[in-house]
């Protein structure tokens, strides 16, 4: 009987049929300038890797991207906290949340470069998008708390850091960590718009525009393929923070 392929063989297969199909499209088209295959994605990715741009623009993107994450996930937690010790507090606040999530992404970066710089703007942006999520997330958490637990605890007089650690934590942990995966993805491809548009001096959204406004497709796509991989690299290394956090607790 023959054994079943690994997790790892799994993937590696589905990314070869993916890429096979786009290399079958780029066939088709028969025109880089339309559609790079792979291959010339993959020579134009290594070719814009070898200069010392590459690593800056992406450096400074990484850096504004993770700040922002990390501010919106830290005042999104406060938020839900404070949303959920006041009843009051939530509904003063709820307009701004709902404001937050229905806006448009491309109209805050805009409003946003009223105030700030091209440089803060996709920062800013990145922290707006994770805000809503991390504050919804803890808020259900902190509301979906055993109401059995919290009555043991207060039989048993727990502490204020015992009832935190003991009872609130396990159950806002799982709605955290949603939120925190869920949040980096539209951290980094909110932030990545800001920068198309704001146009910093360094920064990936201001080398794919540039790459499109000179009609450089491979390097567009070599770009695009740069922000993907570390996207997908930092939400893994994520998910295993914050499952070993998860295992911890």
């Amino acid at each position: 009987m023959r054994k079943r392929p690994t997790g790892i063989i799994k993937r590696i297969i589905i990314a070869a049929i993916w890429l096979l199909v786009w290399q079958a499209a780029a066939w088709a088209v028969g025109s880089n300038l339309l559609l790079p295959s792979p291959i010339a994605t993959a020579k134009a990715l290594i070719a814009i890797g070898e200069t010392a741009e590459f690593w800056q623009s992406l450096g400074s993107t990484l850096l504004r991207i993770v700040a922002g994450f990390l501010l919106g996930i830290i005042v999104g937690t406060l938020l839900g906290i404070v949303s959920a010790a006041s009843r009051f507090a939530d509904e003063l606040l709820a307009p701004l949340r709902s404001i937050v999530k229905a806006t448009p992404v491309t109209s805050f970066i805009i409003l946003v470069l009223l105030y700030l710089s091209a440089t803060l703007t996709p920062m800013f942006i990145a922290f707006l998008m994770v805000l809503p999520l991390a504050w919804t997330n803890v808020l259900t958490g902190i509301r979906s708390t055993d109401v059995q637990l919290l009555e043991m605890a207060r039989v048993f007089e727990f502490s204020k850091l015992k009832l935190l650690t003991r009872v609130y934590a396990p159950s806002v942990l799982p709605h955290f960590v949603s939120a925190c995966t869920a949040g980096l993805g539209f951290a980094w491809k909110a932030g990545v718009t800001a920068e198309v548009i704001a146009h910093p001096a360094l920064g990936v959204g201001t080398a794919i525009y540039e790459s499109k406004l000179y009609l450089e497709t491979e390097e567009l796509f070599a770009w695009t393929a740069a922000v993907i991989i570390l996207s997908f690299g930092l939400e893994k290394l994520m998910v295993l923070l914050l499952g070993r956090v998860s295992k911890w607790s």
